[in-house]
């Protein structure tokens, strides 16, 4: 005989604490609903419980940044037997850098939250957007690569209807205690990987689902939310919102498509290597254009630039261009159509510099068969050297090649450097600069070189009878002079 489980049970947990002293009124509803709900058989899941929450930990670290230690707590999934946890791409910000990142300490949820093993940042995936951590030898042991529950060979994904369960972690303050999630499988799409949503929240972002036998299905992933109209007795005609639960979601890539991205673990901290074709602004061809031009079931992405000294230039890839295959596949049809560029870009993040990657475009109405060599992307911003003055309350980067591009400048014209950060209540915040500004000139003199600019701020920023200093910036395409008031 099978006993139901409520959609969020603790499994011999503590409850989840926010949803404590619910309303009264909401009793008969939730009793209704209850027999809706998804039905795990009681003397199976502990079993499942016990080994599947092996294969997640909670895991705390530090960013350093100007303005002092932020902590940040995530989730990790066991990705192998090696200690390496994989956590989701959310969880470092796009202007950090490796070396921002400290003290990473593994928690096994459940257990006292100051007893941890210590960590080391391996880098972040370019294709799953995953960050990889390595845990110390002493707690590997304990845990269990998710990748142990795959499902058997040949098994077909879960379909709508199917019933499947996951892990939400509680916070530090509760000894990140794991406690259950349940719900049916409403459908299944690609976006561009195959994805599947439920009825209700299933997991937490980053942290996996499993089946009824306990087979992992697939990793839940933020970043989704429900649509609902806002409006009062005042205003009649609503106004859409997104509402976003950060700590749980219904959504999670399948299994097929998460499982090879486990094993891509960073050659280092940055990434590297990272495969780079060069086309900038992909667009999805229009329903409309892929009828004109006779493409039935299939998309397309449009090209807007192509980027300078890239393999895209080089293999002849021009404006405006229509890819249409990959190797000689037309470029499936999905929904929406703007999925199609994501499904393009991930045919170029699957592979290595020095691959051929071959495609097909149409260029009016011909078909162009073109084949690129992938080359290692340029330099990124997270790689970029940076420096701070503490008295100008100013940090600033190296120009590398993608501030060109998003500034429409030529690789001869690129130089200079970028404002990064600008502390509130400094002299350069007063003077208007403001974050990513492009400071061309200091003092006019033109700063050809991050060691150029450094040099300049330098010497301003140590020297206690400066009263003000003059730079040359260029913001949205105009410049403009900024006088900076030292006293």
């Amino acid at each position: 005989m099978t006993t139901p489980f409520s959609r969020r049970e603790s499994a011999g947990f503590a409850p989840n604490a926010r949803r404590r002293g619910t309303f009264r009124p909401l009793l008969a509803l939730a009793l209704l609903t209850l027999t809706a709900l998804p039905c795990l058989a009681a003397a199976d899941l502990p079993a499942l419980w016990s080994d599947r929450v092996k294969s997640v930990v909670a895991v705390d670290f530090f960013t350093e940044t100007e303005l002092g230690r932020q902590p940040t707590t995530v989730s990790g999934l066991v990705a192998d037997a090696n200690g390496t946890i994989a956590l989701p791409p959310d969880t470092v910000g796009p202007r950090l850098t490796p070396a921002q990142l400290k003290d990473f300490h593994v928690h096994i949820p459940g257990e006292p939250s100051e007893t941890f093993a210590k960590a080391d940042y391996l880098g972040q995936d370019g294709l799953s957007g995953w960050h990889f951590i390595r845990v110390e030898e002493k707690l590997r042991a304990r845990l269990t690569p998710v990748t142990t529950f795959s499902p058997p060979a040949g098994t077909g994904e879960p379909a709508a209807g199917e019933e499947v369960w996951g892990i939400g972690l509680r916070g530090k303050d509760e000894d990140y205690t794991p406690y259950l999630l349940t719900a049916k499988v409403s459908m299944v799409q690609s976006l561009p990987e195959r994805t599947a949503v439920a009825l209700a929240e299933v997991a937490a972002p980053g942290l996996p689902v499993f089946n009824h036998d306990g087979a992992f299905q697939g990793v839940a992933v933020g970043g989704f939310g429900s649509s609902y109209v806002e409006f009062s007795r005042a205003q009649r005609s609503g106004m859409p919102i997104m509402l976003i639960d950060p700590e749980e979601s219904r959504v999670f890539q399948l299994a097929s498509a998460v499982i090879p991205w486990l094993a891509r673990v960073p050659g280092d901290v940055h990434g590297r290597p990272i495969p780079w074709f060069g086309a900038y602004g992909l667009e999805s061809m229009d329903p409309e254009v892929a009828s004109f031009l006779n493409l039935v079931n299939q998309s397309g992405c449009v090209v807007s630039e192509v980027l300078e000294g890239s393999p895209a230039e080089t293999a002849g890839l021009k404006p405006r261009d229509i890819i249409v295959a990959v190797d000689g596949k037309p470029l499936p049809r999905l929904k929406p159509d703007r999925v199609a560029v994501d499904y393009f870009e991930r045919q170029i993040d699957i592979r290595k510099p020095g691959d051929k990657f071959a495609f097909t475009v149409l260029r009016g109405t011909e078909r162009v068969e073109l084949t690129a060599t992938l080359s290692d992307e340029p330099k990124l911003a997270r790689e970029a050297d940076r420096k701070y003055f503490e008295n100008l309350g100013l940090t600033v980067r190296e120009f590398v090649f993608g501030d060109g591009v998003v500034r429409r400048v030529k690789h001869a014209d690129q130089t200079g450097v970028i404002a990064h950060f600008v502390k509130t209540n400094t002299p350069v915040s007063a003077a208007g600069l403001g974050a990513d500004d492009w400071i061309q000139e200091i003092d006019g003199v033109p700063v050809k070189t991050f060691a150029e600019a450094v040099a300049k701020l330098a010497a301003i920023d140590g020297d206690p009878t400066r009263t003000e200093f003059v730079m040359l910036i260029s913001r949205g395409g105009e410049t403009q002079v900024l006088r900076v008031k030292l006293k």
